[in-house]
């Protein structure tokens, strides 16, 4: 069965980011969000591929026994299948891998589906969606970046969401839309995930939005509201 057999295809999914979680009492975030994330979206970054350090094995590890919600770890990282074993061991069960990293990404996508979890690939403002289709058969998920990599606070990019657009309308072509779902990265916001959705994303990763947001069931609650997009199988054109 797919990886999202367990979710409504109608319903926004919500892969809340624990990178803008409060480090000292990381725990208690973990708890407090789980009621309303589909997924834990945890960022990795070497200082390598993108500036700065993130999350390890042991860290994720020391949250894994607080929470049943899946764990999506986005490998933002120049040597992902070095990686991609010791956060299988840390509890990981998707894990998606830049495609910027070259001849990297078939040894990591072979390791994940090797380990028996969910592979996604990620594509930068820069790679054209038409990069993936030699992957369809390998991959569960599409993160699509609406900033530049490993910077927090970003305003979405103009080209986000006609990205993903193009995105849906090539996995309706290959006969993969139902099998493959497109998240939305950086940038997500209350005025921009409206048409992110519109535009095609199956699933947002949320950090601010929800972490500060003053009235988090609420919150969760539009965001469940938001219309499934038009570009669909079978149903044509946004």
């Amino acid at each position: 069965m797919s990886r999202w057999g367990v979710y409504s295809n109608e319903r926004l999914l919500i892969d809340i980011s624990l990178w803008s979680a409060s480090l000292a009492t990381l725990g208690a975030d973990v708890q407090r969000m789980a009621p309303y994330a589909d997924l834990f979206h945890i960022d990795v970054s070497d200082a390598h591929f993108v500036p700065g350090l993130l999350f390890f094995p042991d860290l994720v590890a020391a949250i894994r026994s607080l929470t049943t919600v899946p764990f999506h770890v986005h490998l933002m990282t120049a040597d992902p299948p070095a990686l991609i074993g010791p956060f299988v061991d840390a509890g990981a069960d998707i894990l998606t891998v830049h495609f910027e990293t070259g001849p990297a990404v078939t040894a990591a996508l072979t390791a994940i589906q090797t380990a028996g979890k969910s592979a996604g690939l990620a594509i930068g403002l820069d790679t054209a969606p038409e990069m993936l289709v030699p992957y369809l058969d390998q991959i569960d998920l599409v993160v699509m970046m609406g900033t530049r990599l490993g910077v927090k606070g970003q305003e979405l990019d103009p080209r986000a969401c006609e990205r993903i657009q193009t995105m849906r309308q090539m996995l309706m072509q290959y006969g993969v839309v139902d099998r493959i779902r497109i998240f939305a990265d950086g940038g997500i916001r209350s005025h921009t995930v409206p048409a992110l959705r519109t535009a095609g994303a199956d699933a947002i990763i949320p950090g601010s939005l929800v972490f500060g947001s003053p009235d988090l069931p609420a919150t969760i609650a539009w965001l469940h509201g938001l219309p499934i997009a038009a570009v669909r199988a079978g149903t044509g054109a946004v």
